[in-house]
């Protein structure tokens, strides 16, 4: 299974020099576009989105990171850091299987 990640330029650019294919998205269409290419395709195990085009989409992310199974969706900051408002990984893990790390 592969990973991919949807989001800033710079992100995506970050992720390409490692190895993991990404693809750059600055509009709620390229988004939605991008993520339903990522969840049609039997090679994405993992599907990473940065916050700042995530907010672009955010009811369907919030559905995505819900029920997501294969393509897993995850939700990544930003490169200028994570937002204050949004949960803590921790926080997420405590809330969704009530185990606390």
């Amino acid at each position: 299974m592969k990973l991919q990640v949807i989001g800033h330029p710079d992100a995506v650019l970050g992720f390409e020099l490692v190895g993991v294919h990404g693809r750059a998205a600055a509009t709620a269409a390229e988004v939605n576009q991008a993520l339903d290419e990522a969840l049609a395709s039997s090679d994405i195990g993992i599907v990473l989105v940065t916050e700042d085009v995530a907010r672009l989409v955010g009811a369907r992310m919030d559905q995505l990171k819900l029920h997501s199974t294969v393509p897993l969706v995850v939700e990544i900051p930003a490169p200028g850091g994570p937002r204050p408002d949004q949960p803590t990984l921790s926080e997420l893990v405590r809330h969704a299987i009530g185990v606390r790390i």
